[in-house]
């Protein structure tokens, strides 16, 4: 049977790429983003390679979260897999500098966004006995660097999430991974930086960084196994990269 995966955060970085990736592999999909245009854009590009519908809502809005999901069509009802990819980095400040409204976008997208989509899923999950959660991390959910104190807590919250679900939903038969990488070459500097491109850019260069797609290719390698193997807990850094304060850097 083919198989359905609901994606969030998925018009662009990681979640892009792993809709591709899905894609070719004729993986049924549920993509989900706040911004229309480039779901439609996705879709249309996907839907040559396998059958795609799109959820237009803010995973940190509740009430948008379980509306967008009643509304899915028949067809795409029973999901197999769920990535829970949305998550963002807003500013880089000591704690007694840091801005308010960037600790509550934080916890608000990569915390309770998490939960409510989960929160909606899961149950079907429960009932077939059978599904796959991967929740994509951090190396900051592993260690906490300089500045780093908010978005750090929320993706150690994370990895505590994937353990807690793991642990609840083993009597389920529900499969549980998390997926920690660490310097990923994306929009994700550009947003923790406000849209400050040349401050962005700097944080890639010197080195090679990770590509979205090469952790697209781990999530991909990750729910093919044969069902009776999880990879529960993978971090991945690139070549150059030995923690999250250290670099070779040319």
């Amino acid at each position: 049977m083919k198989q359905t995966a609901f994606i969030t955060g998925a018009t662009s970085g990681i979640g892009k790429a792993t809709a591709e990736i899905f894609a070719k592999n004729k993986i049924r999909l549920i993509l989900c983003g706040r911004r229309t245009e480039r779901l439609k854009e996705l879709k249309n590009e996907l839907s040559k390679l396998t059958e795609v519908t799109t959820l237009q809502f803010d995973v940190s809005k509740r009430t948008e979260v379980e509306a967008a999901i009643n509304s899915i069509p028949e067809n795409f009802k029973q999901i197999n897999i769920l990535i829970n990819n949305a998550g963002n980095a807003h500013g880089l400040s000591t704690i007694q500098d840091g801005d308010v409204d960037d600790w509550d976008a934080m916890i608000d997208i990569n915390v309770k966004g998490l939960l409510y989509v989960s929160k909606a899923i899961i149950p079907q999950m429960t009932e077939r006995n059978k599904g796959f959660i991967v929740n994509i991390g951090s190396i900051a959910a592993k260690e906490v660097y300089p500045n780093g104190n908010v978005y750090c807590a929320s993706k150690h919250a994370v990895d505590a999430l994937n353990k807690a679900m793991r642990i609840d939903l083993n009597k389920h038969n529900i499969r549980v991974a998390a997926i920690h990488p660490g310097a990923v070459e994306t929009a994700f500097s550009e947003v923790r930086f406000k849209g400050d491109t040349k401050k962005a850019k700097a944080v890639y260069a010197g080195y090679k960084a990770l590509q979205a797609e090469d952790i697209a290719d781990i999530i991909y390698f990750v729910i093919s196994r044969p069902y009776h193997v999880n990879i529960e807990d993978l971090v991945v850094y690139p070549t150059a990269q030995a923690s999250a304060t250290i670099m070779n850097k040319a």
